[in-house]
C-alpha cells in the first residue's frame, strides 16, 4: 500500500511538472521578447473592436481591457500598438511584430494567422446619407453610389463580394472615411453596425439601413506556426467569457446590448 501511495505521489508530481513546462513553452512562444505586445485598433468612436485614446493618448476600450488582463495574467508588462485600421494589425501580427490581437475573423486573415474563439458577433452594413436618398440595403448596390469602407479589412472585402453594380472605394482610417462622408464624396460607409449609430449622430438625416452583408466574430489571433500561444490565447478568452470579463468589459464600454460570443470549446 505504502508503495502505490508512493507511486501515485510520484505521478502526480511527474503530471504537474509537465503541466509547469507546457505552460513555460506556451508563455515563451506566447511572448518571445518577455512583454506582451498587443495590437487594437483606433477609431474616433469607441466600438466592440475600436479603442479610443484619452487626453494622456493612451487607448481605451473593450480590447485594452481584454489585453491588460492577458498581461496580468501572463504577469508581464503590456506594450500596445494602436493601429488605423486591422488591415495594419494583420501585417503586424503574420510578421511577429506584435504577439497578439483582436480582429474580425475573414478567409483572407486565416491565411496568414491563427485565430481562436471570439468573443463577441457582428453585422457589417451600412450607413447612408441624406443627400444619398437611400433607404434600404439593396438600394446600396446601385450605378454610382460611392461606398466607402476601410482598407484591407473583413468588411470591405465582404462589401466588395456582395456588391454588384458598384465598387467600395477604400480609406485609410476611420477618421478618412467620416471625413469623405463629411466631404459628400461618399453616400455609404460600410462598417460594423455596433460601430455606427455615434457616427449617425454626426450626419443629421443619415440612417443605418435594415439587414446586412456579413456576420463575424471578432476573434484573438497570434501568429501561424505557434499552437502552444494559440492553445493559451484559446483558453484564456473562454475563461474571460465564462468568469464575465468580457461582459464587464463590454459594460464598461457602454455595449450592454451587445451579446457575447457562445462558448467555442
Amino acid at each position: 500500500m505504502k508503495f502505490l501511495g508512493l507511486c501515485g505521489v510520484l505521478l502526480a508530481a511527474g503530471l504537474a511538472t509537465g503541466g509547469a513546462k507546457a505552460q513555460e513553452a506556451a508563455v515563451k512562444e506566447l511572448i518571445p521578447t518577455g512583454k506582451l505586445r498587443f495590437g487594437v485598433a483606433f477609431a474616433p468612436k469607441m466600438s466592440a473592436l475600436f479603442v479610443v485614446k484619452d487626453a494622456g493618448g493612451s487607448p481605451r476600450g473593450v480590447t485594452v481591457d481584454l489585453g491588460n488582463e492577458l498581461a496580468q495574467r501572463l504577469g508581464v508588462p503590456i506594450e500596445f500598438m494602436v493601429a488605423p485600421n486591422t488591415g495594419v494589425l494583420t501585417d503586424a501580427l503574420a510578421s511577429a511584430a506584435i504577439d497578439v490581437a483582436f480582429m474580425p475573423v475573414d478567409e483572407e486573415r486565416k491565411k496568414r494567422l491563427e485565430f481562436g474563439p471570439a468573443y463577441c458577433l457582428v453585422e457589417s452594413t451600412y450607413m447612408v446619407t441624406a443627400a444619398s436618398g437611400i433607404r434600404t440595403l439593396a438600394e446600396v448596390d446601385r450605378p454610382g453610389v460611392r461606398v466607402v469602407g476601410i482598407a484591407n479589412t473583413t468588411t470591405i472585402r465582404a462589401a466588395g463580394r456582395s456588391l454588384i453594380n458598384t465598387t467600395p472605394i477604400a480609406a485609410t482610417s476611420i477618421d478618412d472615411a467620416v471625413a469623405m462622408l463629411r466631404a459628400g464624396q461618399a453616400d455609404a460607409f460600410a462598417l460594423g453596425r455596433d460601430s455606427l449609430p455615434s457616427f449617425v449622430a454626426e450626419f443629421p438625416g443619415s440612417h443605418i439601413v435594415d439587414g446586412g452583408f456579413q456576420q463575424t466574430g471578432i476573434a484573438i489571433a497570434v501568429p501561424k506556426g505557434h499552437p502552444e500561444a494559440l492553445a493559451y490565447v484559446t483558453k484564456f478568452i473562454e475563461d474571460a467569457k465564462a468568469s464575465g470579463s468580457v461582459r464587464r468589459a463590454m459594460d464598461r464600454a457602454g455595449m450592454a446590448n451587445l451579446a457575447v460570443a457562445p462558448p467555442e470549446r
